[in-house]
């Protein structure tokens, strides 16, 4: 195993399972220490015992006010990659069903919380002149596939990557987003509308691949977290999905 992360400190929200443990793992025996940010502190609990000091635990709720500090004071100091990966699903409601509830929810979780996080990092990358920042966007982000608040959050993260990428690239800081298809992942994936299913169902099933292990997923995020082989790869969103993107 290559040493490619060797002293540095990487943030991984949603770290407690799926993508998020999957990156963890491979980033820590390639050298990194890793910040594990979950709202289960059960997962991290477990995953912790098993993976040992180089994965730090940090339960919290990513939308809290205090959050950002809290993980940055758990980094103890210098953040060399922040991956938002965190997030979660919408019921697959559209635009006539979705509640407030929810959509507050869901934009707070997949956008407002990464953006805070990202807004947290930067002035340590600014000062350091160099930084990496992967986010977790979504097939949603680029076809129906899902319910409007999922939709909107993640094509959200598509345009916050881009601003992030074109306004700090001068300043050594590099900001792209993975897009990954169906995966192998403990998000709630349920239907909560009747009409969605009729419209999507067929779309799904016309163009959705086999679901990609977390560890293909973790794979990419890390190639872009790696300033050797993606130091000229800013600003890029990579879809990740066995091909669902070229359909």
């Amino acid at each position: 195993m290559t040493s490619r992360f060797e002293n540095k400190t990487i943030i991984i929200t949603g770290a407690g399972s799926g993508i998020g443990l999957a990156a963890a793992k491979q980033a820590i025996a390639e050298g990194a220490k890793v910040v594990a940010v979950d709202l289960s502190a059960e997962r991290l609990d477990a995953a912790a015992a098993e993976i040992g000091p180089a994965y730090v635990p940090v339960a919290i709720d990513i939308t809290a006010a205090d959050a950002p500090d809290k993980i940055l004071a758990a980094a103890g100091g210098t953040v060399d990659v922040l991956v938002n990966n965190a997030g979660i699903m919408d019921g697959f409601l559209p635009a006539a069903e979705v509640d407030d509830k929810t959509w507050d929810l869901i934009l707070g979780v997949n956008l407002t919380a990464p953006f805070k996080l990202i807004r947290a990092v930067l002035p340590g990358m600014i000062e350091a002149g160099k930084g990496t920042i992967v986010n977790v966007s979504s097939e949603a982000s680029l076809r129906p596939c899902s319910g409007v608040a999922y939709a909107v959050s993640k094509r959200g993260i598509n345009a916050l990557t881009q601003h992030v990428a074109a306004l700090y690239r001068g300043k050594g800081i590099r900001c792209n987003a993975v897009v990954p298809g169906a995966v192998q992942t403990n998000v709630d994936g349920a239907f909560r509308s009747a009409y969605a299913p009729q419209v999507l169902g067929p779309l799904l099933q016309a163009g959705a691949t086999a679901p990609a292990a977390p560890e293909e997923l973790a794979a990419a995020i890390l190639f872009l977290a790696d300033d050797a082989a993606a130091s000229n790869v800013n600003g890029v969103i990579l879809p990740c999905d066995g091909g669902w993107s070229a359909v």
